[in-house]
Parts: structure tokens; sequence; C-alpha cells
């Protein structure tokens, strides 16, 4: 079996990531903590592949100057193609994404969504992008972590990585610990506290000490619901709250004021 259900979402039951990246070095970040477990117990499978290996020029050059001119390189299309080629004979239906600022931002939601995918080719930008013509011929979606600009997307994929191998099922000690993350209900995630009860003066509420797990759930969901108001209001726009959930948001903020 590819895929499992749980707790209402499809996820993949392991998952081969081919990277295509002209500095695949930089990817031994993610042989650490639940990633680097996650590849030690063969649930995650990482193919880094060389574009310049792939070029045809003697001097295994993927960069050139952008038509039209203006600054900076353009990563050309030939390698990059013959790179990808590569990366598909593990599957010929492996979903292709390009790291870019130009992509769509990535979020809770679409890293839910790509869990789904067995397999996945990551393909690396560099310089100040690359060829447009391989957009239409070998990529089938553009993705951005944030409104800004790294040098190469290595960590944009990284990021990418860790956020999808957290969600499958055994990587985690606890399997449920993804699904009470920030965003995976679209709300952010609650206060969390542990030993010692009191710390400087702080105590642990007292909800959180009683024993009560209904009590519990409703103070964490009424955390989640006022700390999303508070630091991230747009999360909360076209969501339509219930009945219940409208009465814990009052609350909270009466209390805040």
């Amino acid at each position: 079996m590819s895929t499992i259900h749980l707790n209402g979402f499809l996820f993949a039951v392991s998952i081969t990531f081919s990277i295509i990246t002209l500095f695949p070095e930089m990817f031994t970040a993610l042989n650490y903590g639940v990633v680097g477990r996650a590849i030690n117990n063969d649930v995650v499978k990482l193919h880094l592949i060389n574009p310049r290996d792939y070029s045809s020029d003697k001097n295994r050059r993927v960069d050139e100057r952008p038509y039209g001119g203006g600054p900076g390189m353009v990563m050309m299309a030939e390698p990059l193609s013959a790179a990808i080629k590569e990366a598909k004979k593990h599957n010929s239906l492996a979903k292709t994404i390009l790291l870019t600022p130009q992509g769509k931002l990535l979020n809770q939601e679409k890293v839910n969504l790509l869990i789904k995918n067995q397999y996945i080719i990551l393909v690396v930008g560099r310089y100040e992008g690359v060829d447009e013509r391989l957009l239409s011929e070998d990529i089938d979606e553009e993705l951005s972590i944030g409104d800004y600009v790294l040098s190469g997307g290595e960590l944009a994929a990284m990021v990418l990585i860790d956020s999808m191998v957290r969600l499958l099922p055994n990587v985690l000690g606890d399997s449920n610990s993804s699904l009470q993350d920030s965003f995976m209900d679209g709300l952010l995630d609650c206060p969390h506290y542990t030993r010692p009860e009191y710390f400087n003066g702080q105590k642990v509420p007292d909800v959180l000490l009683n024993g009560n797990h209904k009590e519990i759930f409703k103070w964490r969901l009424q955390q989640k619901l006022g700390r999303t108001f508070l630091r991230r209001p747009d999360l909360l726009k076209g969501r339509k709250l219930t009945t219940d959930e409208q009465s814990l948001l009052d609350e909270f903020l009466n209390l805040e004021n």
C-alpha cells in the first residue's frame, strides 16, 4: 500500500525525493533530526542529481547570459530537462516542482496535498532563474517559501521536504503530533507547558492540571482561536466559526481586554 488514511488525511507511506541541484552537498543537513531518522528507516529516500552531469558543454556549464541583455545568468533548459528525465526513471509520473520566488506560496494546505505523492522531483533554481521554456515542458508546479529572495532554492527545497516528512506515519514519536501543529486545522497552535509547574513565578494554567480532558480540549481550542485572531487574523477571514467557537473567541477577547 502506497498511501494510508489517518485521522481524515491521506498520506503517502514513504516518499522518494529526486533533487536536481548544483550543490548536492548542501543536503547533508537533512541527515539530522526527524528527516534524518526517516532516511535511516527507509521511509524517505533522497536522489541527488547535479545538472552539470547532463551538460553538453565540455566545462559542464549550465548557465548562460539572458537574451535581450541584463544582469546575471540564466540556467539553461537542456541540462535541467535531461536531469529531470533521469529523475523520472524512478517513476515516470513523479510530480515535478520548481522552487522559485515566483511560485505559489507554500502553506500547510499545499503540504497536506503534496504528501499524497510517493515520488516528487524538486528542481532547485539558481542565478536569475531558469529558461522559461523549461516550465512549459517539464515543470508541473512552481512553489515559493516566502516573499523574499535567496541565493538559490536549496534551502527552500529542504523546508519543503521537512514540512512533508514530518507528516508521514510513524516518523514522529506520536502519530498525532503533526496533526496538532499550527495550520493543520487552519489555526495557530495553542500554548504548551511542561514541568516544573512553577517557573519564575509563573504557574501552569489550572485547567491543564485537573485531568478533565473535555475542559482541556475546550481551553486549547479557545487559545488557538484567540492566538490566531491576535497574531494572524488573515487566517480567520473566510472561515465560518461555529456558535461554540465564536463564544470561545468572544470570551478570550473579553479576558484579554
